[in-house]
This record gives C-alpha cells, structure tokens and sequence, in this order.
C-alpha cells in the first residue's frame, strides 16, 4: 500500500497507530530500568499489529490500553532488531513530540540506545536532604496549675513597740531549686513561690560547730553594717547542727512514698525521682530497711520492709516503676505509714519520705484530714519529709506544708545534682533529727535599736507566749543543719528610719543588762524523746559590731537582696542585679560544688528575663532646666 493510500485510512484507525507509538516509547524508557525481556514475560505472546499513521492535522487522545495494544509493547520492548520507519511513522513521531503527558515521561531517544540496566540503590551524595529525625516525645501537660501559699513580707517595726520577734526555725530549701528550675527554663517566678528563708539556707555560710553531741548545736551572731545602706546594720543568726557520721547513724526504718500517676511521666518527675531514690538505696546498711508504697488511684505496695544490703531486690523494684493514673494520695500515705509501724525501729530513724508533684487530685481526699495525720503520726515517732518534682501542676504550698507538720523537711529536686547534695551528701541531716522544737526570741533593746525587720519566715512567725509553751510545735534540727537568719537594723539616731516618728512617745530606758546590749537571743529546743524544752540565751553587744561584714554575712546578704528583687524589690533600697552580682562575687569562699557560681548566672538570668527591680530607684532625678 503506497503512503497517500494510508493516509486515506479512517479517522477511527488513526488514533490507534499513535497510541502504539506513544506506548513503545514508553516501554523503550521503562527498558532503561528493567532487564531484557521483563516485559516481554509480562506481555502475552502475540504478533504485532501494524502500526499505522496519523494525519498531521489529528487530534489525538490517550485511550486504555487494549489486549492487542499490549501485544504491540511487548513486541516493541523485545531485543529483536526493529525495522526502520517507514515515512509515515516518521510524521507521527513528529506528532508525537506534541503530544503533552501529564504524569509520565517520555524517554529521551538516545536513552533507547543505551543498555539496558538492573535496578540499584544510589549511594548517598552531597545535596540529597536526609529523612528528618523522629519528632521527641510529647508528655501532656495540663495547663499550669501550680499553686503556692500567698505571703506578705514581713513589716519594719518599731523596737519600742514591739520589742519581741518569735519565730520557729525552718530547715527547708525547696524555694530556691524550684525557682532556679523556672529561671533556667525561661520564667519569671511568681513572687510567692520565693521563700527569702528558703534562698538563704540552700548555702553553707560556715557557722562554727558544736564539739559534741552533749550540746547538739551551736548558735553564733555577727553584726556588721548592712552592704545596701551603711545607716542600718544586718544581724546574723547561725545554728550549726552537730555532724553525725554516716557510719554511726542510729537503724533507719524508711518508707519511698511515691506519686506515680499519670502526671508523673515526663522525664523531670518519675524517671528523675527513680534515679534520686536510687542514690539514697546504695548509702543504706543491713540493719536499716526500706518498704516502697506507691499511689496512682489507689495505693500499693511495691517493697515491703527489706534489709538494706539487699539492694539489687530495692533498685529492681525501683525500676519497675510506671506512671499512669489519677493521683489519690491520702491513701498512699496511710499505707505507708503503716508499713513504718510495722518496722519500727526504737531509738532508730522512722521517716516516711514522700515523693510528688503535690497534685493530690483525685478522691475524697481534705488536706486538713491529711494534716491532721500526718501530725498523729508525728507524735508516735513517724517523721514526713517531702520532696517535690516537675512542673506545671506542682503544689508546693501542700508539700511545704505537709513537711512542717511532720517534722520532717522539704525540699525541691530539679536536677541530679540536687538528687545528690539533699540524699547523699546531707543525708544525715535529712534522716536524722538531733533537736526537736526549736523557737528563737530576740528582744531588742529599744534604746539601742530603733526598727527591725526580720528576712523570710513569714509563715514560721509564732506568738510571743508561745516560746515557753512546750506543746506548740516548731521546726526541727537534724544532724549537721544549718540555719541562718537575718535581721535588717535601724539603730536609734539613724537617718535611715522608715516609720514616722510618734508624737507622744516616751525615750526607752537602757536595757537592764547595759547600754553595750543591742538584744537578747533566746533559744528553746527539745532533745528527742524527751517533752521539756531546754533554754539558751546569747546577748548581742554592740561592741561586737564589725567594720566590715564577713565572706558569710556578705554572701547571704546577697542571697537575700536576690529573694527580694525576686519578690518585687519592696524592702531592699536602691540593690539591683549589678549590685546583687558584684557583693556576691566579692566573696572568697570554697565552691565546692560550683553553688556560688551558679548563683551568679541566676542572678544574670534574671537580669535578662526580669529587668530592673521596679522598686529600685534611678542613680539620677531628671531635673527640668
């Protein structure tokens, strides 16, 4: 048949000649992927049909592949030699290059000439974008629900109004690591969650010790000007626990109270808490035991009361521990009382230490009903010391108090070094109470002093009969504590008085004791086991006061000044961060454990996050000219 005969064919015929072509050179692309004859295997065996020739002028549409169309690909993509097109086929390749496919490609013609290659993977080169990470785990957090006791700073009074200040003394720390937790993290601490107390007794100020356990502690004083105003003066008071080693600790019956609800999955709650216990389980000896009861919805037990050499059976058991659940803690802590009575030590260490983020959310638990138990228990010889772990729904104002009921401490894990320096390296302290009850009067004599205030304690503030009162409850002492506080002087003939003078005041008369006695420190402390308070008494003279106060004095009165820019900078005049930063950097004292540095870069943090104090007032008055 001549050319102008084929063209002549039907338009019905034409399309089908193009789409044959179109798919033999898609088969010919797919052959630079495949080896020989894949195709030909896929297709039937059926000869060729003839490929005819589209007009120029055609319009061409894709159609599904027929059974014969198929036929004409695998014939196509065998490695028989193809005869040369005819002209006819040449026009419909010309055609064919028109022809826009949209979701295929068609080969380039020389890739028809090229040998036809198995499929491998590329090796890896430079500019190919590798597959992201895996996203971290998300651990679902409710909105932030912390909660924390409101206070008031304590007010400046007047020496000859009120004389007397009594307080109960407070061993806790848990303010400051929680609130560094929020400084590292970005967040700016809202101001009840700053103990001053608390900030000041995180450090060791080194307060001379007592010689012997015959005297269980030692109390010292220093006066000395006070660094953010020359006109006022600071007393410090220092209480220094007797050291007991670790290796003549009386048996401890202990019992890890431990949240394990849901809201205890994030790495900062359980998995930090199971590393904190694990420290304390590798300090214990055989005759002291451990029993591990566990809450989340309902309490369990874990451990029961084992030895304490046994410690691949503690740390197994530890390390079983999950989180899931609605937290039901009044359960928990029956429970674990219970099993503290069941191996009570006489004479020994019976402490129950809770573990939680304080969200007690669940049942018909009253935290007056949890107070009241706790305080039962701590008057048959079972302490409570709590800790507190995470973030978002933490109740420290339930925690702190739970702790000062039970005669016991709180205290705030954040990190594993804090896990370290509260259950390893003050362990003694924790366990072991060496002076129960302890109170401090100071009665300042009014002819000396003019005002006073007294940093932190707010909620440790107790009447003035109640220091002779044996039955009221006060804070304890353990084994190598510390306590430090702080009262902020005006002396009387200072300009720097803050309350206004009275206009029918009578001039006290000097003090009984002399006119070199700036006032009297009284203490009050029970030994344990024993009912009756015992009575210690300090004069501080003026005499005594220092030109220059000490590394110690210099560095807590940092601490202090930190707490109240903190707080809003209400009682502190004119100390900013600069001011903060540079006294305490003047100190010259042992880092052991890098504490005083790291303090420095909170207070920076808190530069940069907070700005300056608002209470702070500007070094120049703007003056119209």
């Amino acid at each position: 048949m001549s050319a102008r005969a084929t063209s002549a064919q039907p338009a019905s015929s034409t399309p089908r000649a193009l789409r044959v072509a179109l798919l033999a050179a898609l088969a010919m692309s797919l052959g630079a992927c495949q080896a020989p004859g894949d195709l030909a295997k896929q297709a039937p065996e059926t000869p060729p049909a003839e490929a005819e020739a589209a007009a120029p002028g055609d319009v061409v549409a894709i159609e599904p592949v027929q059974a014969a169309d198929a036929a004409a690909v695998a014939s196509v993509a065998a490695p028989a030699a193809a005869p040369a097109p005819t002209r006819a086929e040449a026009k419909a390749g010309a055609a064919l290059e028109r022809v826009q496919v949209t979701g295929s490609r068609i080969a380039d013609p020389r890739l028809r000439r090229a040998a036809p290659q198995a499929l491998k993977a590329a090796p890896a080169a430079l500019g190919f974008i590798a597959p992201p990470a895996p996203p971290p785990p998300v651990y679902a957090q409710p909105a932030n629900t912390e909660k924390y006791a409101a206070r008031e700073d304590n007010p400046v009074l007047r020496a000859s109004e009120q004389p007397l200040s009594t307080f109960s003394i407070d061993v806790d720390t848990g303010s400051y690591a929680n609130v560094r937790r929020m400084l590292n993290a970005g967040t700016r601490p809202p101001a009840d969650a700053v103990r001053a107390e608390e900030f000041i007794n995180y450090f060791d100020y080194r307060h001379p010790a007592p010689a012997s356990l015959a005297m269980p502690f030692k109390v010292s004083t220093e006066l000395a000007p006070a660094p953010w105003n020359a006109q006022r003066q600071l007393l410090m008071i220092g209480i220094k626990g007797f050291e007991v080693p670790k290796r003549t600790l009386p048996p401890a019956n202990l019992v890890f109270l431990i949240d394990t609800s849901g809201s205890m999955e994030s790495p900062d709650k359980l998995p930090l808490l199971k590393n904190a216990f694990s420290m304390l389980a590798r300090q214990l000896r055989p005759q002291d035991r451990v029993s591990i009861v566990v809450y989340a919805g309902s309490a369990g037990l874990v451990l029961p009361p084992t030895p304490g050499d046994r410690q691949d059976e503690i740390l197994a058991a530890l390390d079983r521990l999950q989180a899931g659940g609605s937290t039901n803690g009044g359960d928990g802590i029956r429970l674990a009382y219970a099993m503290a009575r069941q191996a009570y030590v006489k004479n020994g260490v019976n402490r129950v230490i809770l573990a939680t983020d304080g969200d007690f959310n669940v049942g018909t638990v009253d935290n007056n009903a949890l107070e009241t138990l706790v305080a039962d228990q701590r008057k048959s010889g079972i302490a409570l010391t709590t800790l507190g772990f995470g973030q978002g729904n933490y109740n420290d104002a339930l925690a702190e108090k739970l702790a000062d009921v039970g005669d016991g401490n709180h205290a705030y894990i954040d990190t594993a070094q804090e896990a370290r320096k509260v259950l390893v390296e003050q362990m003694g302290s924790t366990l072991l109470t060496i002076a129960r009850d302890v109170k401090i009067q100071i009665e300042f004599n009014p002819a000396q002093v003019a005002e006073y205030r007294l940093i932190g304690y707010e909620n440790r503030l107790l009447k003035r009969e109640d220091f002779a009162n044996d039955k009221v409850d006060a804070g304890d002492i353990g084994a190598g504590h510390q306590v430090t506080a702080l009262y902020e002087i005006t002396p009387v003939g200072s300009q720097a008085t803050r309350l206004p003078a009275l206009r029918y005041a009578a001039s006290a008369p000097a003090a009984a004791g002399g006119e070199d006695e700036i006032a009297l420190l009284k203490l009050r402390y029970k030994r344990p086991g024993e009912d009756r308070s015992q009575l210690i008494e300090t004069p501080v003279r003026k005499t005594g006061l220092r030109a220059v106060a000490s590394d110690s004095m210099r560095f807590a009165a940092s601490v202090a000044a930190f707490a109240d820019a903190l707080r809003g900078g209400k009682q502190i005049d004119g100390w900013g961060w600069e001011q903060i930063a540079a006294t305490a950097r003047s100190v010259r004292l042992d880092d052991r454990w890098g504490l005083r540095a790291e303090f420095l870069g909170l207070v920076e943090r808190a530069r940069v996050q907070i700005g300056a104090p608002p209470a702070a007032p500007a070094t120049e008055i703007a003056v119209s000219r």
